[in-house]
């Protein structure tokens, strides 16, 4: 066993972080943005008769909202010390700078009500052996929340599991380079499948190309086998125009991840075609970001022979 993987492995069963509580009461305006935001319809989450006609109380939160009502805020610094995890931060110290979450598993006893308090505590629950990713090696860090109301009666639990890790330093898309031009931690390759192998093909060769359900029309991104409104496995691509809007955005603080630059802004872009994709905006300052901007398309040559789809506040702006 490693001195790092023992380290870790003696914090399995104590506090992963400080205790939190909510910032706010359960609220109706929460619930309402979280439900447009994920297309939630189901009226016993925003219509008081609807939920009371199917035996609540009242309105009730979706259960999946659970971990939003204790989010910590957003900060430019970053965390605070009391948000931060030490078996995370020493993987950091021991060379695995990497970080991705792997998955979430929720358990819920009860909806949470209007006026409802969330509070969380949260428990190292199990360190991996190294394990070898496509990301590269690494050790998975699972972390146990358990949620209670205000009167400490359980609400539910939470099981968050990342993977810390040492980028892989070799990938297939890009040529090796010499050892002396290698940098330390390149740019992370993306994971190509039979059902995107389409997209990352024009994407070498300088084209956005775009699955359209060959059933209904409907145009979908990120690809996938099967078009999520007729179910139809048949389908064709068709090339963006490179035209769009930014339909939301991000400017990335943190965390701070190797082989990119900061702040970063990353956008939701509306193509011109009607369907989105996530991408990052080039040569722009954070404080020259809008919704509604007009961007076109650019391609960002991350490494020679890596190209990624990027997009540039338009001329016409």
């Amino acid at each position: 066993m490693t001195d790092i993987l023992a380290q870790a492995r003696a914090l399995v069963g104590k506090p992963a972080t400080a205790p939190a509580v909510s910032r706010d009461p359960v609220n109706l305006p929460m619930i309402r943005r979280w439900c447009e935001a994920m297309g939630e319809t189901n009226p016993i989450h925003t219509d008081d008769a609807a939920a009371r006609a199917a035996g609540h109380p009242g309105i009730v939160a979706p259960p999946a909202m659970l971990e939003v009502w204790t989010m910590t805020p957003y900060r430019a610094t970053g965390r605070s010390k009391d948000e931060t995890m030490e078996v995370v931060d020493m993987f950091d110290r021991a060379g695995y700078p990497g970080v991705v979450a792997t998955n979430i598993e929720q358990e819920y006893d009860r909806y949470l009500t209007l006026g409802d308090t969330v509070k969380y505590t949260t428990i190292i629950d199990d360190v991996s052996d190294e394990k070898r990713t496509g990301l590269g090696i690494g050790h998975f860090i699972t972390i146990r929340y358990e949620f209670t109301d205000q009167n400490d009666a359980p609400l539910g639990r939470m099981l968050f599991r990342v993977l810390k890790f040492k980028p892989n330093l070799k990938t297939e898309m890009a040529p090796a380079k010499p050892a002396a031009e290698k940098p330390e931690f390149p740019h992370p390759m993306p994971a190509i499948t039979h059902d995107n192998f389409f997209f990352w093909e024009g994407v070498q060769n300088r084209r956005l190309l775009i699955q359209k359900c060959s059933g209904c029309g409907l145009l979908r991104h990120p690809p996938g086998p099967a078009c999520p409104h007729c179910h139809s496995l048949e389908w064709e691509a068709v090339e963006a125009s490179g035209k769009g809007t930014i339909y939301s955005y991000v400017i990335m603080y943190q965390p701070r991840l190797p082989a990119f630059t900061y702040p970063l802004p990353i956008v939701t872009v509306e193509l011109a075609e009607g369907t989105r994709i996530v991408a990052n905006l080039l040569d722009v300052a954070p404080e020259d970001v809008q919704i509604g901007a007009a961007v076109t398309l650019d391609f960002q040559e991350i490494e020679p022979g890596y190209p990624l789809p990027a997009f540039r506040l338009s001329k016409e702006h």
